[in-house]
């Protein structure tokens, strides 16, 4: 197998992946709650861009940062929604 599609091949299983693991959350009745995560605890990229994995979140309940929690439970964490933390982190 050369190199090149080996390379290929593994490029793709990660696109992949980041196609599907959203699509899994909404289907097991996720939401996206932002201004939670504790440092290094976010499950993905934040909204400023700064990085695009989970665990690189550098401070706790930064309104960037976010973590998927049962639908409906986000307020009574004193969470934001996408729309809120968008509308904080332009300030």
């Amino acid at each position: 197998m050369s190199q090149r599609l080996i390379a290929s091949s593994a490029l793709a299983s990660i696109l992949a992946l980041g196609l599907i693991g959203p699509a899994a959350a909404q289907e097991s009745g996720k939401e996206k709650c932002y201004g939670i995560a504790k440092a290094g605890q976010n499950d993905c990229a934040n909204l400023s861009g700064s990085h695009s994995c989970a665990g690189q979140s550098k401070a706790d309940n930064d309104a960037g940062e976010w973590k998927y929690v049962a639908k409906g439970t986000c307020k009574a964490a004193g969470g934001l929604s996408a729309a809120e933390a968008k509308a904080k982190t332009k300030k």
